[in-house]
């Protein structure tokens, strides 16, 4: 599924929130503002996939910054739902949709690095401790 934060029905965002915040806040134990303000701007899309019972299984969004790369951001699969490769399907889906032409920039949590990679992005920068969980900033540049 893929949506702008106007086209979300209230269900499907709280079934978005609700994941994010039982793996993000809950299970990595980072008590943070996870509502941030961003999932409702403009140019903000909203991807996930649904798993059988109805929850979301896997999720990320994609952000349009002020020098016009694509944020990839949020990426997060349900402990019920990993090692099924779903987070890869959901980067794919929105890799074709940023583009080619488009570099993506991302921050991903160094254990993550390689699928990443799979994909294009290459580390660009140091790491850090964001919330206690290491992280790198990625980029994948335009083709």
């Amino acid at each position: 599924m893929i949506s702008d934060f106007a086209s979300l029905s209230a269900a499907e965002l709280y079934r978005i929130l609700k994941l994010r915040c039982d793996v993000f806040v809950v299970e990595q134990h980072c008590p943070y503002p996870e509502l941030d303000g961003r999932d409702a701007e403009p140019g903000t899309l909203h991807m996930w996939l649904d798993a059988p019972d109805g929850s979301v299984a896997a999720y990320l969004r994609v952000l349009r910054e002020p020098g016009g790369e694509a944020r990839i951001g949020r990426v997060v699969t349900a402990p019920a739902s990993r090692g099924r490769g779903l987070a890869g399907q959901l980067l794919g889906a929105a890799l074709e949709h940023i583009g080619p032409a488009r570099v993506a920039v991302l921050d991903a949590q160094t254990v993550a690095t390689g699928l990443y990679q799979r994909f294009g992005f290459v580390v660009d920068g140091p790491a850090y401790d964001d919330d206690g969980i290491e992280h790198v900033p990625m980029v994948r540049p335009v083709a």
